[in-house]
């Protein structure tokens, strides 16, 4: 079993929250976008959203391999003997990526969809 941290747990579920909200809207008709954007605008949302959180999941992703990577690199060169730690930022790791190119098929899947609408 992985034992995620609480503030890891709860980012994944943010970003999982705003890409699967994206991901509706962009499953959404043409018409209903524009009128969902007019709303956007009108609550002051700002217009790179999701391309933010989509970067800062990236880069968090990013983060937990490369500390997987030194972690996994200290115990390979003897410097440190939790060989259980490592593993299991390994396994975090892995997983976080994982759930990234699930949700990443899930955007593409929906742009998809959009492409073979017929206006």
């Amino acid at each position: 079993m992985i034992v995620m941290g609480d503030a890891m747990m709860a980012s994944i579920r943010a970003a999982a929250a705003r890409i699967q909200a994206d991901a509706e809207v962009l499953a959404r008709p043409v018409a209903a976008q524009e009128s969902a954007a007019d709303e956007a605008a009108a609550d002051g949302a700002s217009a790179g959203g999701f391309a933010d959180s989509l970067r800062d999941v990236i880069r968090e992703v990013d983060a937990q391999d490369r500390l997987a990577a030194e972690k996994m690199e200290a115990v390979d060169s003897g410097r440190s003997d939790d060989l259980v730690g490592a593993m299991l930022a390994s396994q975090q790791a892995s997983l976080s990526f994982s759930m990234l190119m699930q949700a990443r098929n899930k955007v593409v899947g929906a742009l998809d969809e959009l492409i073979k609408l017929q206006l």
